[in-house]
């Protein structure tokens, strides 16, 4: 087994020969890891098979659900990388030029980063996402994968490493640490020099973690504590809609609603609404409803409806599990979310314009909603192909993390002799 730093150093090998690759050559060399991915369906299949049998009983089903693929699934990791080869290359860009009084031209250029490394928990596809991304961008990339997902992420690393190979690149330019303890996240989090970006995705845990722990430069990624609000103005069954989709569409993902706020001018008769749809409607999978007091008094006595605990507006639950409070206007619902939010995703449904601008402007989150659900944070959904990540700060990058988050850029000065 390679130590990490041994993946780390390989990497490095190559990351010039990545900043100096073409855009053709990295269309290339992402088509066919696209095209090794779907080839190779069976392979990646039984490994993520292995990886579902051995985590059954240790993890919840609803990462299960995360943890699982299927040939659509794969599908559609092959059309991410597909997306991030037809979108326009990042690196060479000129995103500033002047020439001084001295006659020198100062061009400030966009370039990769170097070797971004990714430590990720049990979802399969980021392995893919996260190669696409690098690759396309310049950059070399070093991949830790929580064990639940070991084999499933050998598999594909294999895989897309026959794309590279295929096209003539060095299968280095895509890196999976072998070691799955805790010991090598250290490793990369300390790895002063050899790892130019950090990007952790995952639990509040595991970023946590690496923004504490880190030596490396480190952005911090995705947990997400998502509000929506629905205004006294709202379409109820707008407003129904979008909760139901935002919360159960896929609860283990971090742009998955956790708290719903609901004007008290409307409270008594949209509460009840939104039982209905969350809990007696459904004949699987029903929501529980963490009420705080002035909800409870309006259900309580209903299945799956019980108070709020002290902790329950600062959890990300990821499962069917919802925190509902009544609040009594927009500002109330916005000094909530202050408190409370992870700077994700939050939302209002309303039909009143003055109500919207004031919690657009006031909400200092990464994305902020009016009447549309908080799913729709996704580099796919933004248009940036995949992401590599949700960032909630606010240095070098913000919310989807596509490939123009992963360039820095340097100034490039032309002269003809000038000296000061």
């Amino acid at each position: 087994m390679m130590t990490t730093r041994e993946i780390l150093l390989q990497a490095n090998s190559v990351k010039t020969r990545a900043a100096l690759l073409s855009s053709g050559q990295k269309n290339a060399a992402l088509l066919a890891m696209a095209e090794e991915l779907i080839s190779s369906a069976d392979e990646i299949l039984a490994a993520n098979a292995a990886d579902v049998v051995a985590a059954r009983g240790k993890i919840s089903d609803v990462m299960i659900d995360r943890l699982s693929l299927n040939k659509s699934r794969i599908e559609g990791m092959a059309d991410g990388i597909r997306q991030v080869a037809a979108l326009p290359d990042p690196v060479g860009n000129v995103l500033d030029r002047v020439v001084r009084p001295s006659g020198i031209v100062v061009q400030k250029v966009s370039v990769p980063l170097g070797v971004v490394a990714i430590i990720y928990e049990s979802r399969p596809n980021v392995t893919s996402d996260a190669a696409a991304l690098c690759l396309k961008s310049g950059n070399a990339c070093v991949l830790r994968i929580g064990k639940e997902a070991y084999r499933s992420a050998a598999a594909i690393v294999a895989a897309m490493r026959r794309g590279l190979e295929k096209t003539g690149l060095p299968p280095e330019l895509v890196c999976l640490v072998e070691d799955t303890s805790r010991q090598s996240s250290a490793d990369i989090m300390t790895a002063t020099g050899l790892v130019d970006l950090l990007i952790p995705r995952g639990g509040a845990g595991l970023i946590n973690a690496c923004v504490q722990n880190a030596k490396v430069p480190c952005i911090q990624t995705g947990t997400g504590i998502c509000h929506v609000y629905v205004e006294a103005s709202a379409d109820q069954n707008m407003a129904l809609n979008i909760i139901e989709n935002a919360k159960t569409s896929r609860p283990s993902v971090c742009n998955a609603m956790e708290v719903c706020l609901v004007d008290g001018a409307i409270a008594e008769g949209f509460l009840p609404k939104l039982w209905q749809r969350l809990v007696a409607d459904r004949a699987q999978n029903k929501v529980l409803l963490k009420l705080d007091g002035r909800a409870y008094e309006i259900l309580k006595g209903r299945e799956n409806c019980v108070p709020a605990g002290e902790a329950d507006f600062d959890t990300e639950f990821l499962d069917y599990i919802m925190a509902v409070k009544v609040v009594d206007c927009v500002r109330e619902a916005v000094e909530h979310i202050a408190v409370h939010s992870t700077a994700h995703s939050d939302c209002i449904v309303t039909q009143n314009s003055a109500a919207a601008d004031y919690f657009v402007g006031a909400v200092d989150s990464a994305a902020v909603y009016v009447n549309a659900s908080t799913r729709f944070t996704d580099g796919g959904e933004f248009g940036l192909g995949c992401e590599m990540g949700i960032s909630t700060q606010k240095l070098h990058a913000r919310g989807p993390m596509g490939l123009k988050e992963l360039t820095t850029y340097k100034y490039v000065v032309r002269g003809n002799g000038q000296i000061r």
